[in-house]
């Protein structure tokens, strides 16, 4: 019995902490970095909704496993759907991650994947807006190696960036769909 009590006590922890996640206002804000032509880009540069992943290049599993699953989000989107949702990358990485690189790395995902990048302080000031953790870690036998541990949250911003909608990395692509339709036709509603 106190076995049960306890399960249906963590469920419902569980649903009011997804309720409050859904409900947030804090999540996200204007933000400037450069993109992978070296242009300065700002949260309303896309014109739509885009999804939003923070990463770094040098990844060797994670990373291009979701952004993988984001380009074919979008591409599903857009041709199941007819809902244009730009893919975007934000290296966690500034230091190794330049817009040279970030210009071939993106295209290896979709021509319209955007790679973001910026000095230290901007991307701090993103990762907080958007309570993304993201850290250096040691790795390797060689001085100066090193990894980054991350979040691997996707976002779902609106055309105008702001933030509508999170998703963790262990839900199901067709899910993340048909969240991200709802939530763009509740937002379209006025919802």
């Amino acid at each position: 019995m106190k076995l049960l009590l306890a399960a249906g006590v963590m469920l419902l922890m569980g649903l009011a902490a997804d309720a409050v996640a859904a409900t947030r206002t804090d999540i996200g804000g204007p933000f400037q970095l450069t993109n992978q032509n070296g242009q300065r880009v700002t949260e309303r540069s896309f014109g739509e909704p885009a999804l939003l992943y923070f990463g770094f290049l040098t990844c060797p599993d994670i990373c291009p496993t979701d952004l993988a699953k984001m380009a074919r989000i979008s591409r599903q989107l857009q041709q199941q759907q007819g809902i244009k949702v730009r893919p975007v990358f934000v290296t966690v990485d500034p230091e190794r991650d330049t817009p040279d690189k970030l210009k071939v790395y993106v295209k290896y995902f979709a021509s319209d994947f955007v790679g973001l990048t910026g000095s230290a302080q901007e991307i701090a000031r993103i990762t907080d807006a958007y309570h993304v953790y993201y850290k250096k870690a040691p790795y390797g036998d060689q001085p100066g190696q090193y990894m980054m541990d991350h979040s691997t949250i996707l976002f779902l911003l609106d055309s105008q960036g702001r933030y509508l909608k999170h998703f963790g990395r262990g839900l199901d692509e067709k899910e993340i769909e048909k969240q991200v339709v709802t939530a763009l036709a509740d937002q379209e509603a006025g919802r």
